[in-house]
């Protein structure tokens, strides 16, 4: 029994090690203007679940940062925020990277400095909470659909209406009732994460 027992210990302690040695393994080949997924554990990323029929409700850019791979994502307010950080907000730790399929021909250092540029511009914008899409505020998928529009000229899944969504369930119903009041612009150009996710733009480089 004793040696069960520490057998055991043995074990269960060096789990930890494990997943730290496979998140490192899996971030070991990155490239910038990477795109990643995860699924927020806000209020709010269940009636984007809901709406968009995605498990995955938040994602940011990861780009190099004095020679570090870090995520420029919009939240509240836009910022820069380390991999381990974005990663442990994300439901079990659970992530998925995806890349430009046609990274090499596209993404020139040149697209990348300007995309990484203007990123840094936005830094400290407020979230946006009506999913406008104007420049003024921004969410998350409209940072990263921007970035890749303007400098890349690759548009990362197309632009939905906010009517085209699932908007019946009450917890939805309630959130924009909450934000919009009778003010609810149905026309709304929206880009959800779940539309970039699923991009014949992208393919998959971390699961």
């Amino acid at each position: 029994m004793k040696n069960i027992f520490i057998n055991t210990v043995i074990i269960l302690s060096f789990i930890p090690f494990c997943n730290l040695f496979s998140k490192d393994f899996k971030l070991s080949g990155l490239e910038e203007g990477d795109i990643i997924f995860h699924e927020s554990k806000s209020r709010q990323s269940i009636a984007i679940k809901l709406a968009t029929k995605s498990k995955y409700t938040h994602l940011g850019i990861i780009f190099k940062y004095k020679n570090v791979y870090q995520v420029l994502e919009a939240i509240e307010p836009v910022k820069i925020t380390s991999l381990n950080s974005f990663i442990e907000r994300g439901k079990n730790n659970h992530f998925v990277i995806k890349r430009l399929r046609d990274r090499k021909k596209i993404l020139s250092k040149e697209v990348v400095q300007k995309m990484k540029t203007y990123g840094n511009s936005l830094l400290g914008k407020h979230y946006d909470i009506y999913f406008e899409w104007d420049d003024k505020r921004f969410y998350c998928s409209e940072l990263v659909w921007k970035l890749y529009n303007k400098f890349a000229k690759v548009r990362i899944g197309e632009l939905k209406k906010l009517k085209d969504f699932d908007l019946s369930s009450p917890m939805v119903k309630s959130l924009i009732e909450k934000r919009f009041g009778a003010k609810i612009n149905y026309e709304e150009p929206v880009i959800s994460p779940n539309d970039m996710f699923l991009s014949k733009e992208l393919i998959t480089v971390v699961d």
